[in-house]
């Protein structure tokens, strides 16, 4: 099996948990910092997961013009797309829908909502309820022929499918150093937006260790859906986890 790209954008945004998931099933990946440049076509990859990042995918960067022809090319070939929040929104603007400011920012742990559409179903099972990690300012529309699967109070589009494709307003991969690392770089924004929709690192620390399991027991489930169509040997892959994997824990 080919490797897969990774994009990191930030030095403190790494692809953390998601690389204990491809190490224990001993999946190929390469990873590309912004220093190392971007691939310059999905050839020699089965998918590409793009990463968190402070920048807005309008920034019209010159590293983000050639991210995009790369999930462009990973589209075209029908090579997996995976987005973690900005992610998630390069997805979006490159399969035509807007990016924009959300309405507020979201920081923090918060529930989100799993739609009733079949799509919802095959991505995260039986749950209708999920409580992820949220650091955002923007927001992405539903792309064209893409399926919303998840939604929020403080941020209507948190996730869409798109055939092998998802895109996340939100964070799977974090782990406690993750999360200590950007309340540490970043804590001013905690206090620049306080309000219902952002948690203070007081609140944002609370049952840490327990909440990052659950999200990790979801972040299985996920990866492993989405790792099935990079190949033919992977298709039979089953998502892991009993009757109260993911549960959601926000309070």
């Amino acid at each position: 099996m080919k490797p897969i790209a990774i994009c990191q954008h930030h030095p403190a945004q790494g692809p953390g948990y998601l690389l204990d998931f491809l190490n224990q099933r001993a999946l190929p990946w390469r990873l590309f910092r912004l220093e190392d440049g971007t691939p310059t076509g999905m050839q020699d990859y089965s998918g590409v997961v793009i990463l968190g990042s402070p920048a807005s995918v309008n920034d019209g960067a010159s590293w983000i013009r050639r991210e995009a022809l790369l999930v462009q090319d990973a589209l075209e070939r029908n090579k997996p797309v995976l987005g973690h929040c900005f992610g998630g929104q390069l997805l979006a603007h490159v399969l035509g829908a807007p990016v924009r400011r959300n309405p507020v920012p979201q920081i923090g742990w918060g529930k989100v909502q799993v739609t009733q559409h079949a799509d919802a179903k095959r991505w995260f099972g039986p749950l209708r309820e999920l409580a992820l990690f949220h650091w955002h300012f923007d927001t992405f529309g539903i792309p064209r022929r893409a399926t919303r699967v998840l939604f929020g109070h403080y941020c209507l589009n948190k996730g869409f499918a798109y055939g092998p494709h998802l895109g996340l307003q939100s964070h799977l991969e974090v782990t406690a150093e993750s999360i200590r690392d950007w309340c540490a770089l970043d804590g001013h924004e905690l206090l620049d937006h306080a309000g219902p929709s952002v948690q203070t690192e007081a609140q944002i620390m609370h049952r840490l260790d327990e909440r990052l399991a659950l999200l990790h027991q979801l972040a299985d489930r996920v990866y492993t859906r989405w790792i099935q169509a990079l190949s033919p040997a992977l298709a039979a892959t089953r998502p892991q986890g009993g009757p109260g994997w993911g549960m959601a824990l926000s309070g």
